[in-house]
């Protein structure tokens, strides 16, 4: 379902057309990781935002970033937004 979301969004017409697409994501996805894994010292906010839930008790611990994933999103959708803006 989400390649066909996909394919709809970037307007790919054919197979090829969407396997360069997922090469470019993959890439894309790659340089990022690369980004994060160097700059994670510079990153250590992310996570920790006013709004990051984390509930600890003796047994269990559980952490939802509610604020890390509205910050991450926004971001995301400034560059969707972005790249529909140079079509």
């Amino acid at each position: 379902m989400l390649a066909f979301i996909l394919r709809d969004y970037f307007r790919c017409s054919t197979v090829k057309d969407f396997s360069k697409w997922l090469i470019i994501l993959g890439l894309i996805a790659v340089v990022i990781g690369f980004l994060l894994n160097v700059f994670s010292d510079r990153l250590g906010w992310l996570g920790k935002l006013p709004g990051d839930l984390k509930f600890e008790s003796k047994n269990v611990r559980f952490y939802f970033p509610f604020s890390s994933l509205v910050l991450l999103n926004l971001f995301v959708y400034l560059i969707m937004r972005f790249m529909s803006w140079l079509k």
